[in-house]
């Protein structure tokens, strides 16, 4: 199975989750490429009433009528919701693509590396996680680590930013109401934005590209610098921070590539996502 841009047949992908913000964001940079649906489960009537979207519920709903359904050759998982029935929900996914000529790419987190603080983690680095988020991403990490490597792909990405991003909004609303903007001063971070993930998604998708990958910039900095640099950038306000210190020493949350290396036009540092919020309202 090969992923080519044009050609005679368009490569059917499903977006688990499509309706999210890293979830639509993947559809609207694959849509014109390749045959692509989504599923979403807030209602929306631009999702109603687009074709190509089914309506999912995760917890009430069987994963499996979507795929027999749609019969992807790709499968994206990008869900959100309830922990349980995302592992449920993989399960099946797994199931589903074992005896089919099915891939499925899974987008989880740098908090699988979030128990380990004193480096930045690598690919094939031991996964161990305190929070529960982060133990959810490595127990589903760990479902396609038992299957044939061809056939997933493991996305690990840091926070996500970018102009619509849930964290610019919350940012932008608490300086609207003149609310504390939490700051980890001692948290070293790398970030990425919804342009960059995708098109890195997308070079993967083009070159049918399995195993596990770090998708974020290749550089790091502090969490409270870069808040503070995005602000400056969102306008002329007088931010109150709140400084939250979970330790006294250095800590990361970063992921960076070391064995799964991205061609040099899809690296990029932190500055331009930082840039990237020139912006007029």
């Amino acid at each position: 199975m090969s992923f080519a841009q044009g050609g005679d047949r368009m490569n059917k992908i499903l977006i688990l989750g499509a309706s999210g913000f890293i979830g639509y964001a993947i559809y609207k940079e694959l849509n014109s490429y390749f045959d692509t649906y989504g599923t979403y489960y807030s209602s929306r009537k631009s999702f109603e009433n687009n074709q190509q979207f089914f309506r999912y519920d995760l917890e009430e709903d069987d994963v499996h009528d979507i795929l027999n359904k749609v019969k992807p050759d790709l499968i994206i998982s990008a869900l959100r919701g309830n922990f349980q029935a995302q592992v449920m929900a993989h399960q099946h996914m797994v199931e589903y693509i074992q005896n089919r000529d099915c891939k499925l790419y899974f987008i989880s987190s740098a908090n699988v590396f979030d128990a380990y603080s004193k480096y930045p983690s690598y690919e094939n680095d031991k996964t161990l996680s305190e929070s529960i988020y982060g133990r959810l991403k490595i127990k589903i990490e760990n479902m396609l680590l038992r299957i044939p490597v061809s056939k997933m792909a493991i996305l690990r990405v840091p926070m996500v930013f970018g102009i619509n991003s849930p964290r610019i909004k919350e940012i932008k609303n608490a300086l609207t109401n003149k609310e504390p903007i939490e700051v980890f001063p001692n948290l070293i971070i790398n970030v990425t934005n919804d342009d960059k993930l995708t098109q890195q998604i997308h070079y993967l998708i083009n070159h049918n590209k399995s195993g596990t990958f770090h998708l974020g910039s290749v550089d790091l900095i502090h969490h409270e610098d870069f808040i503070k640099e995005i602000v400056s950038r969102l306008g002329n306000y007088q931010p109150i921070y709140k400084r939250v210190f979970t330790t006294n020493e250095d800590r990361y949350l970063a992921v960076l590539p070391k064995s799964n290396q991205l061609p040099k036009n899809l690296l990029f540092n932190y500055q331009e996502i930082i840039d990237h919020h020139i912006f007029s309202e």
